[in-house]
């Protein structure tokens, strides 16, 4: 059976039964891993014919003469966005609306999220699920990105806009990294005090938006040039179980800053050419004569020294101090890129 039939047939259930366990579901329709995933995420993200409440579905086709099932409302970008954050949303969105910004996409969700759902029961499940979106989010505002969205298994943060960075790629691949080590101790708790296992993937794409109206509660809205966001989400189902893929353009916005594995020329669904993609491994580090300089650090030194000092003042001393390092391990180029990256916006 096709997967379409496989999507057909599942609406066919859902629609018959208004509320069925996936593992009901994936028991019905033979499919497991992936499959069961995309199965999933067609229904409830993509069709809306669907929504998930823990391991359970439920129709989003009610019966006649019943209520419609309670959705629950998106949380507010204000609940989980710190105020420094906030601050700076606010004091430049009337520049950034109706502009057009260059951004990097992260995409992050659990992989084998029904398979997690099927071994626990609904509040376990939701008690994992809040605290892989904490960590999530924390991570993304460490460098100064937003969350757009959540899914029901994963988030959509963009880096570059609503607070705009000319390193936006960079940030996000950092993010991307911390968000990596972070992610694999949580998974090694999860695995220790419940007894099941925990992955998760993240996928990375640049690429230029129109930003809209930026709300008072935050929530901004943008239109996409070509396939920036969808380019980010085919990254994040091609990465490996606790991996980050980046496309091709997000690498050559960071080359030379980490360390990249090729994937090569990988088919994504539904694009008719091969696209090159890349796996993250690490952050280079710069090691000559015993001095070292992680690019990470500068991204926090800046925010503590502008708490301070202000931007210009953060910019002018951070460059200083990394010059200087930089000169000391022989690294001029670096510098230049650095201070090219730094430019006010």
């Amino acid at each position: 059976m096709s997967f379409v039939a496989k999507l057909q047939r599942a609406r066919e259930v859902l629609e018959q039964q208004a509320r069925l366990s996936v593992r009901a579901l994936a028991r019905e329709l033979d499919v497991s891993g992936d499959e069961l995933d995309e199965l999933i995420s067609e229904l409830v993200e993509v069709q809306r014919v669907a929504l998930r409440e823990g391991a359970v579905l439920v129709s989003a086709k009610r019966p006649a003469g019943t209520e419609p099932a309670p959705r629950l409302p998106a949380p507010d970008p204000r609940s989980y966005t710190p105020k420094h954050l906030s601050d700076k949303i606010l004091q430049s969105r009337s520049a950034l609306e109706g502009e057009r910004k260059q951004v990097t996409v992260l995409f992050a969700d659990v992989k084998g999220s029904m398979e997690l759902a099927e071994q626990l029961d609904a509040e376990e499940c939701h008690r994992i699920l809040e605290r892989f979106f904490e960590i999530l989010a924390e991570g993304v505002h460490r460098f100064e990105g937003t969350v757009n969205q959540y899914t029901g298994d994963g988030i959509t943060a963009l880096f570059g806009a609503p607070i705009a960075h000319e390193d936006h790629a960079q940030r996000a691949c950092y993010a991307a990294l911390y968000l990596r080590d972070r992610l694999c101790h949580y998974a090694d708790e999860v695995r220790v005090d419940r007894g099941v296992s925990f992955s998760f993937r993240l996928g990375l794409n640049s690429g230029e938006v129109i930003v809209g109206k930026i709300g008072d509660d935050l929530r901004m809205d943008y239109t996409e040039q070509g396939h920036t966001v969808g380019l980010a989400q085919r990254m994040e189902q091609i990465a490996p179980a606790d991996g980050i893929a980046l496309s091709e353009n997000t690498q050559k916005s960071v080359d030379g800053f980490f360390a990249l594995r090729s994937l090569g020329p990988v088919q994504l669904k539904g694009a008719r050419e091969p696209a090159e993609a890349a796996l993250a491994e690490a952050a280079a580090l710069i090691e000559r004569s015993g001095a070292k300089l992680l690019a990470p650090a500068l991204c926090e030194w800046r925010a503590e020294l502008a708490a301070v000092l202000g931007e210009d003042g953060a910019r002018e001393q951070l460059l200083r101090e990394a010059q200087r390092l930089y000169e000391e391990i022989g690294a001029p180029r670096q510098a230049e890129r650095l201070a090219a990256s730094l430019v006010p916006v």
